[in-house]
This record gives C-alpha cells, structure tokens and sequence, in this order.
C-alpha cells in the first residue's frame, strides 16, 4: 500500500493524538491506561503541530494518517516558548497531582504532573545538540523503512531552518525505537552529571 508524506494540516490533529496515544507505552498501545486518550498528544505532539507546523510532517496510507514527525530547532528556546505560550492553559485544564504520593499517581497523574512541572533537557544536551524530534509510527507501517523516509523530510526542513546537531529522548523500555535511531546515525550520549534514568538520550552531530 503505496505512503504519501506531507505537512500537517489542521485537520490532522486528532490523528496526532490518537497516534500519540496508540505509541505511548514504550512503542505500543497505551490507551488501556489513560482516562484521557489526550493526556499523551498534549505533551509529545500537539505543542509542536500547533505552534510550529512548518517542522510537522505526517505520513498517510490508504487507511488515513499513521505516523508524524514533529520537532524544534532550538529545544531551549522551545522548552521557554511552551512555558508561555503552552503550559499555561493546559495547568488550567489537569489538577496539579503533587499532593498525591508520586508512587500512588496514575498514568494520567504523572503525565499532569509533567505538564505543572515539566523536566528541562540536560544542558549537556540542549547545548551541543540543539535540536530535537519525535517521530510515531502506528504499527501498520513499521518495518518498512517509512520512518527513515519520514526523518530524512524532517532533517531536510530542520536544515532549512539552521539545525546542524539534534537529539532524541527514547524511553529505554523502546528497544525498537533505541535500534531505529541508532540506524540514522544516533548515538546514545553519556552525561556525567545526569543520573541514568528511563530515558535514553542519543545525539546526532
């Protein structure tokens, strides 16, 4: 079934939270978990459609939208722009869980609790690879080279804008995600001064 990739358009944007939420759990389906089937878009792919979308991609089957790529240029300046232009409704909308014990919050508690307390990027990170991108693909199209496709039109436009070095943020749990960027050239970076957590931080120069 032929693939076709193209800007995101407005209308794609519940496709991006569905999508969001159908690779949230390390890869695979986490809607199961979630109350709020937006609780994963609001934080991974929303922001950047929205208020970026010249460095939104999504790719389409005969079936509809199955995959984006989203990103930024500058992930410090971005991390500033969401704190005033992103954040600030969304705190409105979800319950700060910071009164529940962190190890009795639901899935929906600790993706509420990113939105009230978001974690920067290691400056160790953000400094020497300034830019980032997340890249979803449901299921259907995986393992047939369409997320390579899919990178290489971000990194074009990325490059456009002035991107020379980029990063990724991979959930260790994502064994196949972990080996998809290491095939485009990403490599996971030590950070001396970051401890060793669920994330994996991998750059490319």
């Amino acid at each position: 079934m032929p693939v076709a990739i193209r800007p995101f358009e407005a209308r794609d944007l519940e496709s991006l939270f569905a999508i969001s939420l159908a690779t949230g759990l390390a890869g695979s389906d986490a809607s199961r978990l979630y109350d709020d089937p937006r609780m994963m878009g609001q934080i991974y792919s929303a922001p950047y459609a929205l208020l970026d979308p010249d460095l939104a991609l999504v790719v389409e089957d005969g079936q509809g939208v199955a995959g984006f790529v989203v990103g930024t240029v500058d992930t410090s300046s971005w991390e500033r722009r969401l704190d005033g232009e992103w954040w600030p409704s969304l705190r409105r909308q979800y319950v700060d869980p910071t009164a529940t014990p962190e190890a009795s919050r639901t899935p929906d508690q600790r993706r509420a609790f990113m939105i009230h307390h978001p974690t920067r990027t290691p400056p160790a990170v953000s400094q020497k690879y300034p830019a980032h991108l997340h890249l979803n693909l449901l299921a259907r199209l995986q393992g047939r080279g369409v997320g390579s496709m899919l990178f290489e039109a971000w990194l074009a436009l990325a490059k456009d804008r002035g991107a020379k070095a980029l990063h990724v943020a991979v959930n260790r749990a994502n064994e196949r995600a972990i080996r998809f960027w290491a095939k485009q050239a990403f490599r996971e970076l030590s950070l001396e001064d970051f401890p060793k957590g669920r994330t994996v931080w991998m750059g490319r120069s």
